[in-house]
């Protein structure tokens, strides 16, 4: 289960927010007129018996709620509106009881006892201060209050709400509700990592230029009439960035790490280690970063953290509510270690650093007591910074280990790990070795008739899900791309986002698939401009396809939504693909 900040621990007492969440329905009855719709009378009224069962905690079930949503979007320009332009696509999105204007009397306000939610909250008034050019200072209870009172519902501008203990069990640790009157919008959830999600929904209910940086004059700051019900899919919802083969410094992975949680993305898979670099100080050897980390492809000066810089991600990636996953490359993909201390050679000789791309040449001498020293050592260090719950043991490509050696060096790397308090994630080829309970598998295929992973997930290998030819974020568009590789094939936009995680192995047993992750490999990607040209606009869909029910699922429609996308990507200086499968707005 995924960890959050302390903070997530605390919850508000039910009844004061159970008062707010039944106002506000009452206010959706009373304002609905006044709405896009003015709609009729039995028209407000079932959509108050639909929110009434809804906060009484009724779950509701993905493929009907999808079906119910989508016959709503088709009368409905308000659900439409939700619909056609956030990415991930809510689970449920029902008419709402008005559109609420920001406007310069707007507050963000935190319900009683909600002093958990108070970063969700200062962030979300940083994110929507500069273009707005308005205070939206975060207050504490007042117009909580108000709308429980119904002193709020007769119009005055009750702000935008933020309440911690939705009665609502079935939204998780991640789900949330955001619903609008022309008096209030209200996100709630259980927890601060709900909350945030639902800010991202906000931000993406906004015109585009929300993004500015710098006021921006004749804009509607309208969230529209909505009533949202939003959990996800699958708990693990990852991209990886190699920081191995070009280095890329802390502020670039930040801003990496802000573009994952834009499309509620919750774990940052860093690749630390391989050939051509290593990127992590260790106390005990630092020969492999001081040596090993002073190169990468094309030979240019690389790079590394500190384990003060490596804190710094963590810690920053916390407050978009990311989890840190590390990986330590081997037995192969080990060069950088390799060449930086002779003693973990078989023959007691270091290679030279390596600069180039070639694959399955290096392996970690697997007989050697050293081995396990330097492996016990690194991991020890690096699950010492690292909170979350997770560390990646690699395993791929060790084409220059045997098979005998493969399973030896996997069934102690596993051990070592559990040794020091972390979960294993390691490339499906450790399914080939013995994986231990608890472990989970990366699936980086591209056949799907892997009998290795199918037989290790009926013994309960859990596995994430991340097809070369789907989800790699540095394959080619087409043979135009001027970035990235062929290797997996060319993958356009509809490919990254036209498949189902679930039955693309097949023979995966119901229920063992963990989560996706958009792996983005950098063997020719040196700048935050070429990582955002490989992965916009494919990460969208990944995310969408992490977070959304399967019944939602849907490339017609889903190209709509990617397409408004494209403004805000110009506000935030993404520089993406313009795909010649989406209709992108001028521009």
């Amino acid at each position: 289960m995924r960890r959050l900040p302390a903070a997530g621990l605390a919850r508000i007492p039910r009844g004061p927010l159970t008062r707010v969440l039944c106002a506000l329905m009452l206010a959706a009855g009373a304002t609905a007129g006044s709405g896009a719709l003015g709609a009729s009378g039995a028209d407000r009224a079932a959509r108050a018996d639909r929110a009434t069962a809804q906060a009484a905690g009724r779950a509701s079930d993905g493929a009907s709620d999808g079906a119910a949503d989508r016959a709503a979007a088709a009368v409905d320009p308000a659900v439409e509106a939700v619909t056609s332009r956030v990415v991930p696509v809510p689970a449920s999105v029902r008419p709402g009881g008005g559109a609420y204007p920001i406007g310069p009397d707007t507050r963000i306000e935190l319900d009683s006892g909600s002093d958990a939610a108070r970063d969700v909250a200062d962030y979300a008034a940083a994110l929507l201060r500069p273009a707005t050019g308005y205070a939206l200072p975060v207050v504490a209870t007042r117009t909580a209050r108000g709308v429980a009172e119904g002193g709020a519902a007769a119009g005055d501008p009750a702000g935008i709400v933020l309440a911690l203990g939705d009665p609502d069990q079935g939204l998780g640790e991640e789900g949330y509700r955001l619903r609008t009157t022309a008096a209030a919008v209200l996100i709630s959830a259980g927890t601060p990592a709900g909350l945030f999600h639902g800010v991202q929904t906000l931000r993406q209910l906004l015109p585009a230029a929300i993004e500015s940086r710098s006021a921006v004059s004749g804009t509607a700051w309208t969230v529209p009439s909505t009533d949202i019900r939003d959990v996800p899919r699958y708990a693990y919802r990852g991209a990886m960035l190699d920081v191995a083969r070009h280095f890329f410094t802390v502020a670039q992975v930040e801003r990496f790490v802000d573009e994952l949680a834009l499309y509620k993305v919750n774990t940052l898979h860093l690749h630390l280690t391989d050939d051509q670099g290593w990127r992590i100080a260790v106390d005990s050897w630092p020969r492999l970063a001081s040596y090993g980390g002073s190169t990468q492809v094309g030979g240019g000066p690389g790079g590394f953290y500190t384990q003060d810089d490596y804190r710094a991600i963590v810690q920053y990636a916390a407050t978009r509510f990311l989890t840190v996953v590390p990986e330590i490359d081997g037995p192969g993909h080990s060069n950088a270690a390799l060449a930086s201390y002779p003693e973990l050679n078989c023959d007691g000789a270091a290679p030279a650093l390596y600069t180039g791309t070639s694959v399955g040449f290096s392996s970690l001498c697997v007989p050697l007591d050293a081995t396990y020293r330097f492996l016990d050592d690194v991991v020890g260090a690096v699950a010492a910074l690292t909170p979350g719950p997770y560390l990646h043991i690699g395993g791929d490509e060790a084409q220059s280990t045997s098979a005998q050696d493969y399973a030896s060096y996997v069934d102690k790397a596993q051990k070592i790990v559990a040794d020091h308090g972390k979960t294993v994630i390691g490339w499906h080829q450790i399914d080939s070795a013995h994986p231990a309970p608890g472990t989970i598998a990366q699936y980086w295929g591209t056949a799907g008739d892997e009998a290795a992973v199918v037989s290790a997930a009926q013994a309960g290998t859990k596995v994430i899900m991340s097809p070369a030819n789907r989800a790699y974020l540095d394959m080619k568009y087409t043979s135009a791309t001027a970035l990235g590789k062929t290797w997996a094939g060319y993958i356009e936009v509809e490919d990254a986002y036209d498949w189902d995680p679930d039955t693309f192995v097949k023979g995966m047993p119901a229920g063992a698939v963990y989560g996706v992750e958009a792996p983005l490999w950098t063997e020719t990607l040196k700048t935050s401009a070429d990582l955002d040209y490989m992965a916009f606009p494919r990460l969208p869909g990944i995310a969408e396809l992490g977070w959304s029910p399967a019944a939602t699922h849907d490339w017609d429609a889903y190209r709509v939504r990617l397409a408004a996308q494209g403004p805000r990507w110009a506000e935030l200086g993404i520089s993406y693909y313009r795909s010649p499968q989406v209709s992108w707005p001028a521009g």
